[in-house]
């Protein structure tokens, strides 16, 4: 006797095949069988849910997820949890947490700090450090349970720490010794356990001390020395954060040469910056030319714009560059927000520009055609250049300064505004709707677990569905089928998981039954529950009848039903 069956199903399997109406029968964490409707009888198996037309897919797989510190505190893992997601993928970027020399671990904290935007206070508090080399932290995680499946990459930065002290915290050049030492380490990460390898290479992420992220500079010989490791080992992704600027003539010779060496996928992440809008259409010109040589050179893509969510709670907002808020800017928010009513203080913010050479003018009142006030029910992830403070403005007759003084005191000081910062500098999500389609992109950059008090970007997963395949009104949607597949055998098969993904017989049972039509999430709110109080965006969805993982169910009617069978992903997985 089978341990469940799904009846009347709208099966869209992951594969981009069309939806059908199927039963499912499950047992020991697989599915078994898949047939017409009715082909499954609910007396041969323990359990029998009737879908009655909700839709199934195989879970979600988020490929570039932050929960390093998280997975320490965390069996639930959310918010990815709450959108569907059953498995997910860390270490990007070049940050996270093992290797760990002792003396290390503040330092490993306001790196993540820095470049994540996680509290380090919660962090702190949070992180149990139970390991010092990288095996020993994939066992750390393996000896908890968790609501979703975990996967873990070996990062640039600590590795870089770890092997070369204080030399290579500072990005000093490494040695043929230093390479070597950093090629044995993850070499065996990836025999551990581990699925990849991850490096920043920009600018833009530092640490709490402003510092760049270790492995930054690194020259070519040292990023061809983690190659030969990732060869030698016979897996593992190697991703990487790019600097735009030096993306196309700097980076790109040595992503071709390393993808030859490591015959492993090599996995950019694609933006598209205000200061290079067309960037993007070259990087993707060149990922053909990959394609038809056979190198393996993918770029990951977000499903929408990744902008900043600002509000009186967060990490960056604009009042925060006003001399009038500045000096009330540690109250306690009531006390904060009694002294923003002030009449001369809101005067002050509303018609005084701050004396400070221009940088008020440049990063608040030059931006006022780009940043949205989120009101009503739900929030525009791609709003048109009416809804803008802007745009407001002119058509109310309000002063714009005074409109984001409203904003932001609004709802207890909980008021928000959507400011885009890339992926939007044509106003909308046609450079996604394309960079989306292209074959030789993989969805990603959810950043799922980090950016806690800027952006909230965790729910995308639901996002893809209800905005790109349902919703969208300022340009043409995507296919569900193709959506599903994006974010299943894509993502799962980019990081060697052949063991899900799919809603076929012999693969692992991770399942979402959807209501469609109702599908929806909230709006972001600032909640105060990592530990020591940190605080943290999060958005919880609506639609999800059953998550299972492994054929447990973990979700039922948007709630968690209690059930724990997450466990470490170690390598890449077959179906059985």
């Amino acid at each position: 006797m089978a341990d469940l069956v799904i009846r009347n199903a709208r099966l869209i399997d992951g594969t981009g095949a069309a939806e059908r109406t199927a039963d499912i029968t499950i047992d020991d964490g697989l599915i078994t069988s898949i047939g017409a409707t009715g082909s499954a009888s609910p007396t041969h198996a323990r359990r029998s849910i009737d879908a009655d037309g909700l839709l199934l897919t195989p879970g979600w797989v988020d490929v570039h997820t932050h929960y390093d510190a998280q997975v320490s505190w965390d069996p639930w893992m959310t918010p990815s949890s709450w959108h569907g997601v059953t498995t997910i993928v860390m270490g990007n970027c070049g940050v996270g947490f093992a290797p760990a020399s002792p003396d290390r671990h503040e330092w490993l904290i306001e790196l993540m700090e820095g470049v994540e935007d996680i509290p380090g206070s919660a962090m702190t508090e949070g992180i149990t450090w139970d390991w010092t080399s990288f095996s020993e932290y994939l066992d750390a995680i393996d000896a908890k349970q968790y609501v979703v499946d975990i996967g873990a990459q070996i990062a640039h930065g600590p590795l870089r720490a770890y092997v070369m002290g204080e030399r290579g915290s500072s990005n000093q050049a490494a040695g043929s010794d230093d390479i070597d030492g950093m090629g044995v380490l993850v070499e065996e990460a990836l025999h551990a356990g581990a699925l990849g390898f991850s490096t920043s290479r920009t600018p833009l992420h530092r640490s709490k001390g402003g510092e760049l992220v270790p492995g930054t500079t690194a020259g070519a010989d040292e990023l061809l020395g983690i190659a030969r490791a990732i060869r030698r080992a016979g897996h593992g992704v190697f991703q990487f954060a790019p600097d735009h600027a030096r993306l196309l003539v700097d980076e790109w010779p040595w992503m071709n040469d390393l993808a030859a060496v490591t015959g492993q996928p090599v996995c950019v992440n694609l933006n598209q910056p205000d200061s290079a809008p067309e960037l993007w259409r070259e990087v993707l010109s060149l990922l053909d030319v990959a394609a038809a040589g056979d190198v393996a050179l993918y770029a990951q893509v977000a499903g929408r714009s990744i902008g900043i969510l600002y509000c009186l709670h967060g990490s960056v907002h604009p009042l925060l560059f006003h001399p009038a808020y500045a000096e009330v800017a540690q109250l306690p928010m009531a006390a904060r927000l009694a002294a923003l009513g002030e009449p001369e203080r809101r005067r002050r913010l509303i018609e005084d520009v701050p004396d400070d050479g221009g940088l008020f003018r440049a990063v608040v009142l030059d931006k006022l055609d780009r940043i949205y006030p989120v009101d009503g029910a739900h929030i525009d992830y791609e709003p048109a250049a009416d809804a803008s403070v802007a745009a407001r403005s002119v058509s109310t007759g309000v002063a714009p300064m005074q409109l984001l003084v409203e904003q932001l005191t609004s709802q207890h000081g909980n008021g928000m505004i959507y400011a885009p910062f890339f992926n939007y500098s044509y106003g909308d999500l046609s450079m996604t709707y394309e960079a989306t389609k292209h074959h030789r992109t993989r969805m990603g950059l959810s950043d799922a677990g980090a950016h806690c008090g800027a952006i909230c970007d965790g729910g995308t997963p639901t996002f893809m569905l209800t905005h790109w395949t349902r919703d969208r009104t300022r340009g043409p949607r995507l296919p569900l089928e193709y959506v599903v597949h994006r974010q299943t055998r894509q993502t799962a098969e980019l990081y060697g998981l052949r063991d899900r993904g799919v809603v076929a017989p012999g693969m692992r049972a991770d399942l979402n039954l959807i209501d469609y039509d109702a599908l929806s999430f909230d709006l972001p709110r600032m909640a105060f529950d990592l530990p020591a109080g940190g605080r943290r965006l999060v958005q919880k969805a609506h639609g999800y009848r059953g998550v299972f993982v492994g054929g447990v169910q973990t979700v039922a009617d948007d709630e968690f039903t209690g059930e724990l069978p997450g466990r470490l992903i170690r390598g890449p997985r077959r179906p059985r």
